[in-house]
């Protein structure tokens, strides 16, 4: 099976988690994930769904400790500002944007692409050369150096992304289009993720967390208000109980909350986060869906139940109660 390099930090948006964290450094960096067509928030009035800020970063390194430093935050109020952060500034470099990805204002010949300038996640843009004959959203495609270069043979508007350490093959991901405050994906099956402070804008796929209807070596994962498919980076580990530092580091079917979430002595405790199960609160064993019922947990609705967004009417996760 293919080796999964990417490992996401991100913000959970559901205010399930608020009353167990603490409220958020200013200093950090957000993020957002919105839906695949332009939206006026008037529409929604405020009320009808939630609209998530979603602080994600991705490491495409897989590096984690043993501490689990660095993943939760923080969390604030709903409505924009709910949930659990994972979330750590790179080490040096700092945000450099030479373009903008949304515009791909390059030269005719360049793509505006993220990268790394120093050597860890993607925290800049630049100008790359595009390709002779590049890769289609959804082609086999290869990265020059490593997956944070900003250099690959996909097409203008494209990222080769979900790239194996090992060959440097990776496939191809449409990059969202319009602007931040509208962006568009024209798949409808996709969602635009923007991350690691608008460095990364891609048009990832919608997907069920109870069906875990994501392609094999992916996993769907809760970004924003909705859940998309990403690179499963758990490897051996990311079961019940099992540690975790990043969102993809658990086993499909699985997410990565606060400690909290988790009774004491599993593998986790004293660990910043921990794996727990995705559970359906229409499900008539209830409870019975979380491995640890003895200890205390309950299988919790994701979303207030005045703004779920459509479809995921269903979703829990099993939770120790606030």
């Amino acid at each position: 099976m293919k080796t999964m390099t990417m490992t996401w930090r991100a913000l959970l948006g559901t205010s399930l988690w608020l009353a167990a964290c603490g409220t958020p450094d200013n200093d950090q960096m957000t993020s957002t994930s919105s839906p695949n067509t332009t939206n006026d928030d008037a529409d929604t009035g405020g009320t009808s769904m939630v609209t998530m800020t979603s602080g994600i970063t991705i490491d495409p390194t897989n590096a984690m400790t043993s501490e689990g430093s660095g993943m939760m935050e923080g969390s604030t109020g709903a409505d924009g500002e709910s949930g659990v952060v994972f979330l750590v500034e790179p080490d040096g470099g700092g945000i450099s944007f030479e373009c903008d990805i949304f515009a791909q204002d390059c030269p005719p010949g360049e793509k505006c692409m993220p990268w790394s300038n120093d050597g860890g996640t993607w925290n800049a843009t630049r100008c790359s050369p595009v390709a002779m004959n590049p890769g289609q959203p959804g082609d086999d495609c290869a990265v020059e150096g490593s997956a944070v270069s900003g250099i690959d043979d996909c097409d203008l508007g494209a990222q080769c992304w979900d790239v194996d350490p090992e060959t440097n093959m990776g496939t191809c991901v449409a990059m969202c289009t319009g602007d931040e405050a509208n962006p568009i994906c024209e798949d409808p099956d996709t969602t635009c993720s923007i991350a690691n402070d608008g460095a990364i804008v891609l048009c990832l796929p919608v997907c069920d967390p109870l069906l875990q209807d994501c392609p094999m070596g992916n996993a769907c994962y809760p970004v924003a208000e909705d859940w998309v498919c990403g690179p499963d980076a758990s490897g051996e580990m990311g079961a019940y109980g099992d540690p975790c530092e990043f969102i993809n580091v658990c086993d499909p079917g699985l997410v990565c909350l606060g400690a909290a979430a988790v009774p004491p002595g599993e593998a986790c405790e004293g660990a910043a986060g921990c794996c727990t199960e995705v559970c359906d609160v229409t499900d008539p064993t209830g409870d019975a869906q979380c491995s640890g019922q003895a200890g205390g947990q309950t299988c919790q609705a994701w979303y207030d139940p005045m703004s779920v967004p459509p479809g995921y009417e269903d979703v829990g996760v099993c939770a120790l109660p606030a």
